[in-house]
């Protein structure tokens, strides 16, 4: 059985936290730990990773949009 694992923003520490942009298209495989976006803080862009070994099968965010924690960004099919 496969299940649907959310990409979700960390507690960044800052109020002002943007969505960067994708490294990976709807489809693209990948493995826990590869980079998938990009998350922009005053200072500072944050690299975040594939929670789970999948496929990308969702995209919820796109370029400058406002971010809060645990705000859902994507979603991979996991293996």
């Amino acid at each position: 059985m496969t299940a649907r694992v959310p990409i979700t923003v960390p507690d960044l520490g800052s109020d002002r936290a943007t969505f960067g942009l994708w490294h990976v298209a709807i489809g693209d495989r990948v493995t826990a730990g590869d980079r998938v976006c990009e998350v922009l803080i005053p200072g500072a862009v944050i690299d975040l990773a594939a929670p789970a070994t999948g496929a990308l099968i969702a995209r919820a965010a796109r370029p400058t949009d406002p971010l809060t924690p645990g705000q859902v960004l994507g979603e991979i099919q996991e293996d």
